[in-house]
């Protein structure tokens, strides 16, 4: 049975990231990549709508490590692609990957201070196993093998086809039809102008409004600091812009919240104009209890002032042979309806645990630091920011694995776990978030803490202190050595 000092699971954007920090900062330890697909990228690979760009600026989405030299700030799918596997070829983590290896269990033996994990391999997925002495998941949030669809009534009366934009066909032929785009989120206001551009209309059909802020798609700063400086100072020194932009509109939305939907109001007349009604990007909520939707050049609000799209704002009553009839009457055409309704969110890819031979249900635990779990010994999950770029979060946790097992080994511990040994501390929500994909799993997620370290700070600045930092024997953390 093969064994490894760390397993990494998951090949997408934080893996190839963790596996970097483990080079260079755990050099002696052994570890290998497991990947359920047969593929590197992990969201990047998967999805391949039209239009499929990232919603955060590359500058602070890409690994502070490696420069993203790419002119584009707000990037297309098949760049982000590029970049996460000429990482991975860069510096050898491609040879360290297992393809279709999907973790389904793995269990603690307190008395061996060990995982052991069950694989499904292969195309026949016959189980193996490997052992290893801590588990880092880079798994992402979601459920990979299905996205979220309602089901509305008459769905299996339309004759035309109905696709999720998780599972895009890929010889789809949109051209010269009427697309209707159900949602208001970051896919679908991606998608609207990008299939705009060669079918006959692209509705936008959303239950309520998402707040949609145009944003150019290249950082002019960025370009020039790039042609006067090294390539590495310029990338450090646009990171750190572009998050200190982040946290004070952060700041200014949540603390503000009636002055900063002026301004996106603002922005939105300037794009549509006087005459238009906007309404239909007017929620009923305020920044940040959902994520914010970007748009590069505001091509969304290109395509509607072109007459190529449109927005409607009204509940589902049935769909129809031709389309979708609205619970205020009207009837929207379309010959094909693309449900860009969300995600299904799966912790740990749907992985059991268990610790010495008792489940771990995960709704019990509280995270510590928002990437260990309580009772929970030598495993972390990468989870990144709701309000700011992925990877940010992601670089900091790797870096703290690495200090936790640099510490453990120079002081001779086999075991590390956080423990709720401060009664003061109360659980709350994982996620204040009022976004469905999280308020349909929150029962289901770890809770956080009332104080430190178990309360997630949403803040970059904040983390460089609480995880980069903190001490590691910081009372919370219990260790133990070989038995």
């Amino acid at each position: 049975m093969q064994h490894v000092d760390v397993l990494v699971v998951g090949a997408g954007l934080s893996g190839i990231g963790a596996a970097y920090y483990l080079q260079r900062l755990c050099p002696k330890k052994t570890f290998t990549i497991l990947e359920g697909r047969d593929a590197i990228g992990g969201t990047w690979d998967l999805f391949r709508y039209p239009g499929v760009r990232s919603d955060s600026d590359m500058y602070t989405l890409g690994y502070q490590f490696k420069p993203w030299t790419n002119a584009k700030a707000i990037a297309d799918g098949p760049s982000i692609l590029d970049y996460i596997r000429d990482t991975a070829k860069e510096y050898g983590i491609d040879k360290k990957i297992r393809f279709k290896s999907r973790v389904r269990r793995a269990s603690w033996s307190s008395a061996d201070a060990r995982w052991t994990v069950d694989i499904e391999t292969g195309d026949d997925k016959h189980i193996e196993q490997l052992t290893c002495n801590f588990v880092y998941l880079c798994t992402g949030y979601y459920d990979y093998d299905k996205g979220y669809t309602p089901e509305w009534q008459g769905m299996t009366q339309f004759n035309g086809q109905i696709i999720h934009p998780q599972k895009w066909p890929e010889a789809l032929d949109y051209a010269g039809k009427r697309v209707v785009v159900i949602g208001s989120g970051a896919t679908a206001v991606t998608l609207v102008p990008a299939m705009a551009e060669s079918a006959a209309h692209v509705t936008m059909l959303q239950r309520s409004p998402t707040y949609v802020v145009n944003v150019p798609r290249q950082d002019k700063i960025a370009n020039f600091l790039r042609k006067i400086l090294p390539s590495g100072v310029a990338y450090w020194a646009t990171r750190w812009k572009n998050v200190g932009i982040s946290l004070t509109f952060y700041h200014i939305a949540r603390k503000w919240p009636e002055y900063f939907k002026g301004l996106v109001m603002k922005g939105v007349r300037h794009q549509l104009g006087p005459d238009y009604d906007v309404t239909h990007f007017t929620p009923k909520y305020n920044p940040w209890d959902q994520r914010l939707c970007l748009v590069p050049d505001g091509d969304l609000f290109n395509s509607i002032r072109e007459g190529k799209s449109s927005v409607v704002t009204d509940e589902i009553e049935t769909f129809t042979e031709s389309g979708i009839k609205l619970k205020s009457g009207k009837h929207v055409d379309a010959d094909i309806i693309v449900t860009a309704t969300g995600l299904n969110l799966r912790l740990m890819a749907g992985l059991q645990l268990v610790v010495d031979g008792k489940p771990v249900e995960m709704s019990k635990a509280m995270a510590y630091k928002g990437m260990m779990y309580s009772d929970v010994p030598n495993i972390a999950s990468a989870f990144g920011y709701t309000n700011a770029s992925w990877t940010l979060k992601c670089d900091l946790t790797s870096e703290y694995v690495c200090r936790l097992l640099n510490y453990m080994d120079a002081h001779g511990y086999a075991e590390a776990a956080p423990r709720r040994n401060d009664p003061s501390v109360t659980e709350e929500p994982v996620l204040d978030f009022t976004s469905g994909y999280v308020q349909r799993a929150l029962a289901h997620l770890p809770s956080q803490g009332s104080k430190k370290p178990w309360r997630l700070n949403q803040n970059y600045a904040l983390d460089l202190m609480g995880v980069r930092f903190s001490p590691i024997d910081d009372g919370t953390i219990q260790f133990k050595h070989p038995s």
